[in-house]
């Protein structure tokens, strides 16, 4: 595991857009970033050694173990440092004390769950206490023993309650929800479809589900339909990364739904997507501007609608507009070699700033807003 220290950002830009609606030019870059830093919260690694943090989610609502203000971290990769056979969730309190929320054994499993427990960068929380996080397991951390998985529903205390499991579920990569309370729509993103057939070739089957749920506090979430509102994106497994194709979404005000094309390195747009009963294909291209390098997970600003994504291969953040302009770039991690390369994955946006998890050291951290 590489050193971690509290960092500068280099870009004192990309902090006022966290901070504020304005749009400005990526050419200020030079401004002075003295108030602008990255801190570390905690470590996301549990008393098992799980490694690998993909999924984080904020608590919106205080429920049993579920403190509003907290943020739950998902680990994919074992001690051993296997993917896809990470087993823990992580709960830290913005002043980083860390506790386990959930240890998930796969051999007590309340249904199925095709191939067992492999936590993934797809994680929410409802805000009537359930906490919804997907699957995509492996025997040995390889491709080859990747199986479909399934999505585990939690109880506030971090007890898995119920999975749900659907042809249309297939390796479930990212997830964001929109939570109406009495209901919910779960936006879920699927790799799986035919790339452990094609052995590392490219498939242009990835897809985006849409599953309408009714819940309360005491009923658990139950399906009410499953609609594939994305499709044909390419994926294809990778022996550093696992698994290649669609990653983040992230749902905007308007009912439009972000999604990061990873392969492709483009963002795209599904309009409607709260609505929709037809595949808007692999979406309308938003920006497939240079600096975009593998992005993976993605967050929207709720006051002005700005998309913030994040790159797999070289630790950059990028901020646009909802039109696709890019106002901003900074990196957030650039250790290792390539700099930057495999440390970012899932993040959230709050009124402290912007939480993100670091592979690179198993690390949660927050870019604060300047002072």
């Amino acid at each position: 595991m590489k050193e971690h220290v509290t960092k500068k950002l280099t870009n004192a830009l990309l902090l006022s857009l966290l901070a504020s609606p304005m749009l400005l030019s990526a050419a200020n870059e030079s401004a002075n970033p003295a108030s602008d830093t990255i801190l570390t919260v905690a470590s996301t690694v549990p008393a098992n050694g799980d490694l690998n943090p993909y999924g984080v989610a904020v608590v919106q609502r205080t429920t049993g173990k579920l403190i509003a203000g907290d943020i739950l971290v998902s680990n994919f990769n074992n001690s051993a440092n296997l993917q896809g056979t990470g087993t823990t969730i992580v709960d830290i309190a913005p002043n980083g004390t860390a506790s386990l929320f959930a240890w998930i054994d796969a051999s007590t499993l309340p249904g199925q769950c095709p191939g067992g427990v492999g936590l993934t960068t797809a994680l929410v929380v409802l805000r009537a206490g359930w906490v919804i996080v997907g699957s995509l397991p492996t025997t040995d951390g390889t491709a080859a023993t990747a199986q479909a998985g399934c999505l585990l529903v939690l109880n506030n205390q971090g007890a898995v309650v119920e999975t749900i499991t659907d042809a249309m579920i297939n390796g479930p990569w990212d997830m964001t929800a929109l939570d109406q309370d009495a209901t919910a729509s779960l936006f879920i993103t699927n790799v799986l479809n035919g790339t452990v057939a094609a052995n590392g070739a490219v498939v242009w089957a990835g897809s985006v589900v849409r599953i309408d749920v009714a819940q309360s506090a005491t009923i658990m979430p139950a399906v009410q339909s499953m609609t594939v509102i994305g499709s044909g994106f390419a994926e294809r497994t990778d022996p550093a990364a696992l698994v290649i194709g669609p990653t983040g979404v992230a749902l905007a005000p308007d009912g439009t739904l972000y999604v990061a094309d990873t392969l492709n390195n483009r963002l795209v747009s599904i309009g409607d997507a709260v609505k929709r009963q037809s595949s808007a294909q692999n979406g309308t291209t938003l920006t497939n501007v240079v600096l975009l390098n593998a992005p993976l997970g993605l967050a929207v600003r709720p006051n002005n609608g700005d998309v913030l994504s994040v790159n797999g291969d070289n630790g950059m953040l990028i901020v646009f507009t909802s039109s696709g302009q890019m106002v901003s770039s900074g990196y957030l991690d650039k250790s290792g070699n390539p700099p930057g390369s495999g440390a970012l994955f899932g993040l959230a946006t709050t009124n402290s700033g912007l939480y993100f998890v670091d592979d690179a050291t198993n690390t949660l951290n927050l870019l604060t807003n300047p002072l």
